[in-house]
């Protein structure tokens, strides 16, 4: 008996650990599954931060030299048909040209035919979850574009203060 009452804590335990790890993904408006060429800036923020808010972070403001940046990548990713971060311009040289000076993180994506579709598909990798879901940043943008190939590419970059990212002691 006593061995059971362990063993069941444990399956407890352990599923209790999962559920706090699991991603949230709210049902987000039909329209997002539109063409993402048809899409508002304001339908764009109001999925990311519906995402942000179920998953408990805060709401970020839209920030139009983050979207130059992205969209300099995912221009990039078309022509060479890759995706990648680094396409031998690096991310602080593109958020750099654009403009932009605070830290930042960034998302890819390839092959995903809504905002939706690649939202979800970011909250499934861990790394690209914890850039989406970062109380750190503050601002994103975000570009979508799609190669010869026929393959659309994403890239959303996060951005916000370096301040928030140093360790004091």
């Amino acid at each position: 008996m006593l061995d059971l009452t362990r063993r069941s804590f444990l399956v407890l335990g352990a599923a209790t650990a999962l559920s706090a790890c699991a991603t949230t993904i709210p049902m987000l408006p039909a329209a997002l599954n539109a063409s993402p060429d048809t899409l508002t800036h304001q339908q764009i923020i109001a999925a990311i931060n519906t995402v942000r808010a179920a998953n408990g972070a805060p709401a970020w403001s839209y920030n139009a030299q983050l979207e130059d940046a992205a969209r300099a990548q995912v221009r990039l990713m078309a022509s060479r048909n890759t995706m990648s971060h680094n396409l031998g311009v690096t991310l602080r040289q593109r958020v750099t040209t654009a403009g932009y000076m605070g830290a930042v993180g960034e998302n890819v994506g390839k092959g995903y035919p809504s905002l939706q579709g690649v939202i979800e598909g970011w909250l499934n990798s861990p790394a690209h979850r914890k850039t989406l879901l970062s109380p750190k940043f503050v601002e994103f943008g975000l570009a979508t574009t799609t190669a010869s190939s026929g393959k659309r590419y994403w890239a959303m970059i996060a951005g916000g203060s370096f301040d928030a990212w140093r360790v004091y002691q």
